[in-house]
């Protein structure tokens, strides 16, 4: 059996089979989405959805589905699935499927009388390609299959409705047919890897209906184009490949390309390769430049996401190669930004003040993979130049003071990861010296000092020392209170006592300005307050404002997000603080841990981990369906996890 596997009972059962979402990617950005029972239920899936920026920087949606048909003795049996207003769904092919698995690639096997149908999925790794193989298990009569495919050519932020504007010419090529909506948009080709009929039917499905943008209070119907069918003759054993593409293949290649990408598929047979699957998946590539998108469907490449999943997406799986593209990029944005250039590459939100910090401590973790020698060879001017940035006080969103902390203006703009704003101001006014800034920037102190021995520079390392010393103290003095925990933020007279995760930072940082002791409480703080099966909550079910629901629409959501929600990706900071605090002795515990992020992998988008989670039972699965900082800090964990397991 394989790891990811659904029987019939559950994918019949749309209340389960609906919530379970299915991803595939490719390198440049592409993504092909629905869920697993291939009924859409968000404005953002679609089996082929591209990057088109001759038209902006949106992804969109040009084939939304594509319907199966079985044709026996002139009856018709569609396997498609859609849902229409009045919670009304057809034409309900799920009820024939026996089973889906998801190992190698995405299987699902229909049985319709004495037919056995398997379905799979792949998306071409360096293509807008999307690749659907048919294999005709069993007939025991001549069958026609009929492909149907529901065309959108739309935003992923958009809806498509019924218009004369829309074209409906179209063209015929080898296998197939390349057909375009609208100008501005790239041809669609639809082509079969062996003789088939293109009946050319034209027609508009109206009032499609997508839930997840009604639970989210957005509209939620259009209506899809749909130019005819292709219907190809089968017999028992044979296979054929359906391809959507913004380009042409040769069609008698089609099989042979499926079955080289099948190839270089990592199999998902347990829950480390389904993360080391889902890491992959975030890689994007643009010319010359490397990229981390911060999740799917909707995120881009954003500055601080880059750099804390970076280790964990790359070291954590031994692509120290990978690691060196991403930073390459990753470098040239902090380059240009400290020397007050206009970006190059497409990053955004590298203007947040702790973002070169977390670029330091991405280094860091290199430094413990690769030795001191290569690290400083290759980033070390990097980190110098950063440390300098921010000291001489050149980052225009960040302050030195004199006590030696980091002062940040969060009150009318968000400067940290917590960034929900609600009209026009953050949920969360972080603002002053916030927690894990300052922490971050204690480290990058530190780390600097080892540079500087590395050096040879004994009087920039005892320099740095000082600096690191007034840091410590005036960290303690200003974030330490009686009951045990860290302040979350600190302006002038203004204390924030609410107990929040970002205090997790100060603990498990590589160099901490706590002591044992104060380390220990944090991590008792957190463990008592705000420790859950999905990570830590963002704040406390005992400190005021606490809303753990992430549902409703946008302004509801905007309040919650930060406020009681669950992020898996803080979790583990956490247990990364209690191994390096309770060494072995917490092993079982945070094995029990990992086993909660484990359940993701068949509870929502299979085979990856989602953005957040509720704060409270039974801590449901929010936001984007795949989120780089979770699957990477997992990965991450596990690396550790392994250290302490196999090291005596």
């Amino acid at each position: 059996m394989s790891y990811i596997q659904f029987e019939k009972a559950l994918m019949t059962n749309l209340e389960e089979s609906l919530q379970r979402e299915l991803l595939r990617t490719n390198r440049s950005g592409a993504y092909s989405c629905s869920t697993i029972v291939d009924c859409n239920t968000r404005k953002y899936h679609g089996l082929l959805v591209v990057p088109i920026p001759e038209i902006n920087d949106e992804n969109h949606v040009l084939l939304s589905s594509l319907d199966c048909t079985v044709v026996q003795h002139g009856v018709e049996f569609n396997l498609g699935l859609h849902k229409y207003q009045g919670n009304n769904y057809a034409p309900k092919g799920h009820k024939y499927i026996r089973e889906f698995s998801c190992e190698t690639v995405p299987t699902t096997i229909y049985r319709v009388g004495g037919v056995i149908l398997k379905k799979e999925v792949i998306f071409q790794n360096y293509e807008d390609r999307i690749l659907l193989r048919y294999t005709l298990e069993d007939a025991h009569s001549p069958t026609k299959l009929r492909l149907r495919p529901f065309l959108a050519f739309r935003s992923v932020r958009q809806f498509t409705h019924e218009n004369s504007t829309a074209s409906r010419d179209y063209q015929p090529v080898s296998n197939g047919i390349k057909t375009c909506m609208y100008a501005g948009y790239p041809d669609l080709y639809m082509q079969l890897s062996k003789k088939n009929e293109f009946v050319f039917a034209p027609d508009w499905y109206r009032g499609i209906e997508y839930p997840k943008e009604q639970e989210r209070g957005y509209a939620s119907n259009e209506d899809l184009y749909v130019p005819g069918y292709f219907e190809v003759d089968m017999k028992k054993g044979d296979s054929i490949v359906f391809a959507a593409s913004t380009s042409e293949y040769k069609s008698s290649q089609l099989s042979k390309l499926f079955e080289k990408e099948v190839s270089l598929r990592l199999p998902r047979e347990d829950f480390y390769n389904c993360l080391v699957g889902a890491a992959h998946q975030f890689s994007n590539y643009d010319g010359d430049e490397s990229y981390i998108l911060a999740g799917y469907p909707w995120f881009k490449a954003r500055a601080r996401d880059t750099f804390i999943a970076l280790p964990g997406l790359t070291l954590s799986i031994d692509e120290v190669d990978k690691f060196e593209k991403f930073m390459a990029t990753g470098e040239k944005a902090l380059r240009e930004y400290m020397e007050g250039k206009e970006l190059s590459v497409k990053i955004y939100e590298i203007e947040q003040p702790d973002v070169p910090m977390w670029a330091i401590w991405a280094i860091q973790q290199y430094n413990k993979v690769v030795g001191d020698e290569k690290t400083f060879e290759k980033y070390g001017k990097l980190v110098w130049d950063i440390a300098k940035f921010i000291h001489e006080g050149k980052h225009p969103n960040l302050r030195y003071d004199e006590n030696g902390l980091v002062w940040v203006d969060g009150k009318e703009r968000a400067m940290t990861w917590m960034n929900s704003t609600a009209n026009g101001r953050p949920v969360v006014p972080r603002t002053g010296y916030v927690v894990e800034i300052n922490a971050l920037w204690y480290n990058t102190l530190k780390y600097c000092s080892k540079l500087a021995v590395h050096n040879n520079d004994a009087k920039a390392a005892a320099e740095l020392e000082e600096m690191a010393s007034l840091c410590r103290v005036s960290f303690v003095n200003t974030f330490a209170n009686e009951y045990g925990y860290l302040f979350d933020y600190v302006d002038g007279g203004y204390t924030d006592w609410s107990v929040r995760p970002n205090m997790i930072f100060a603990a498990a940082l590589d160099y901490s300005p706590l002591t044992q002791d104060q380390k220990k409480s944090v991590v008792d703080y957190c463990t008592r307050e705000l420790l859950t099966p999905r990570g830590l909550r963002s704040l406390s079910p005992k400190s005021g404002g606490y809303n753990p629901m992430y549902v409703g629409p946008q302004s509801q959501r905007d309040y919650a997000y930060h406020q009681g929600t669950a992020w898996p990706w803080l979790g583990c900071f956490y247990l990364e603080a209690t191994l390096r605090l309770y060494k072995k002795s917490r092993l079982s515990f945070v094995n029990r841990q990992m086993a909660g992020y484990e359940d993701d992998m068949t509870l929502n988008c299979v085979t990856t981990i989602p953005e957040l989670a509720d704060g409270n039972p039974p801590f449901r699965a929010r936001g984007a369906i795949s989120f780089a900082m979770n699957v990477a800090e997992i990965l991450r964990t596990i690396s550790i996890i392994g250290k302490y397991t196999y090291n005596k």
